[in-house]
């Protein structure tokens, strides 16, 4: 029997919980603590889990304690529960910026801590999560809580120095991806498509590459290459995106969240 507590019932916290309960994990073996009694209700009667506001009588059994608030916050609450958490439980944070180093302090200096950039597309049980491990992390700590999280999409571990360019390439890329079918979506009400029309093309379209990206095991080039007819139309449309400098936009753009991802830690 796994016990588990969930830090934070919002959007992420509610995404992880609806995951654990789809695989079998009982809801009587999470907590998840919540500062609205209307969202605490919510939770216990979708998901059949325990809620309370004391942050520390929630982790007081956990095995695993998940941390699902905004940057800001985690330090303080690692702060608040570090006297109550039991010997080995483990601590994952699911915020960016914040490093392992802080987290570490905060929690007690030989508490096991994971820094884990999730992504939102876990709300639908398709997210990407990367898990980078503290110093104090046995090897089947790690295994648990990449086990735990499996259950909202796909799981990476990597060190590290390599968060801020993950949070760029997953944790922030699904608003990429809205953008760039948002204006796929103004591009054909400029052709004259009805908004609702253009939509649904666009976001199927979407759907349909994600979905070709993750199940063909063709590289993003193949699949491109695929779909490309030599004189073709999708060649022409590609080409005034090259000319217009969308590559270099998204080397760019990945850059500047790396950065600030930097910079919040």
């Amino acid at each position: 029997m796994t016990k588990i507590t969930v830090l934070g019932g919002g959007n992420i916290g509610e995404a992880l919980i609806a995951g654990l309960v789809a695989k079998g994990y009982e809801g009587a073996d999470i907590t998840a603590t919540n500062r609205s009694k209307d969202r605490s209700e919510y939770l216990e009667s979708t998901y059949g889990v325990t809620t309370t506001a004391d942050n520390s009588a929630a982790v007081k059994d956990a095995d695993y304690v998940f941390v699902c608030l905004k940057p800001y916050g985690i330090v303080s609450v690692l702060e608040e529960v570090a006297d109550s958490l039991p010997e080995g439980a483990v601590v994952a944070s699911m915020a960016a910026g914040v490093t392992l180093e802080a987290m570490e302090t905060a929690a007690g200096s030989q508490t096991p801590v994971v820094r884990v950039m999730p992504n939102t597309p876990m709300l639908v049980g398709k997210g990407m999560c990367a898990c980078a491990p503290g110093r104090h992390v046995a090897e089947e700590q790690l295994e648990g809580v990449q086990e735990l999280l499996s259950a909202v999409g796909e799981v990476a571990t990597v060190g590290e120095d390599d968060m801020d360019a993950v949070t760029a390439l997953a944790g922030s890329a699904p608003a990429y991806y809205f953008l760039v079918t948002e204006a796929l979506v103004d591009a054909g009400v400029q052709l004259g498509l009805k908004r609702d029309v253009a939509e649904k093309l666009a976001g199927q379209a979407a759907a349909g590459a994600g979905a070709m990206l993750a199940e063909s095991g063709d590289s993003a080039s193949q699949l491109r290459i695929n779909v490309s007819s030599p004189g073709g139309t999708t060649v022409a449309a590609l080409r005034e995106l090259e000319e217009s400098g969308l590559r270099g936009a998204f080397f760019r753009a990945a850059e500047a969240c790396a950065t600030r991802s930097q910079e919040l830690g």
